[in-house]
């Protein structure tokens, strides 16, 4: 098998023997070149003073880390989340809906970080569903999971930071190859590879939005029919982006 990529009878035929798209693993899709970097950059010193009034008062919920490679790492890592949405009072919450934008609303934390939701704006979003920060300030690391379990589901989303300070990666299982995100923001299958993120000792934080990206924006996509989840890598892989 080649290193970092999946095995043929894993990637390259699919059901009924229509041919998967051939995808690296590990990758990730970086979107620095489609977003305003620069004020991005310029929102860090107002994220890190309030995420760590946060971390003082030691009230945020718990990541939970449900899908996890190894079973035996910690389900409650204690890297903790702020809500900027939540879904809509009588909608109970389920992960495969962070996307359905009509689900979810505004919490009183997003006008806490207005500046950052005013950016949040300028992305190349039709309409946006979950909106989470997840930080830490104790020097937890996020062991290796996926977000869910289904290659037919494609979340439309952008992970970002403000600085370069989080490390998050993404890892081939198969191949036990680990390739750190070197960019400010990325787009990535959330499926067929696991990502997590290593303990700093220092205050660290990252932003993840979810909902459905603009008609324009998802022009330039090569959306995988056969393996949607995987839709981030094989962007890559056609940009010649995928680095694994």
């Amino acid at each position: 098998m080649q290193a970092g990529s999946v095995s043929a009878s894993q990637n390259r035929v699919g059901h009924f023997g229509v041919p998967k798209p051939v995808v690296r693993y590990p990758s990730f899709k970086s979107l620095d070149k489609y977003i305003d970097i620069r004020l991005l950059r310029s929102l860090d010193p107002f994220m890190s003073t309030v995420i760590a009034r946060h971390a003082r008062a030691d009230r945020d919920s718990f990541f939970l880390n449900q899908h996890r490679l190894e079973t035996d790492s910690p389900y409650v890592p204690g890297v903790r989340e702020i809500w900027l949405t939540r879904t809509r009072p009588g909608t109970p919450y389920d992960y495969l809906d962070i996307n359905h934008t009509a689900l979810w609303q505004n919490t009183e934390a997003a006008e806490e970080f207005r500046p950052l939701m005013d950016f949040i704006d300028t992305l190349p979003f039709e309409s946006k569903g979950r909106i989470l920060i997840i930080y830490d300030a104790g020097g937890h690391a996020v062991p290796a999971h996926r977000d869910h379990e289904r290659e037919d589901i494609c979340h439309e989303f952008i992970w970002f930071r403000t600085n370069l300070g989080k490390p998050l990666y993404m890892l081939n299982h198969l191949t036990g190859e680990k390739l750190s995100v070197d960019s400010y923001t990325a787009w990535f299958d959330t499926v067929n590879q696991y990502h997590g993120s290593d303990a700093t000792g220092q205050l660290s934080f990252s932003v993840r939005v979810d909902g459905r990206f603009t008609d324009e924006f998802r022009s330039r996509i090569p959306f995988s029919l056969e393996n949607p989840a995987s839709t981030p890598s094989v962007w890559a892989m056609q940009d010649g982006e995928a680095r694994a």
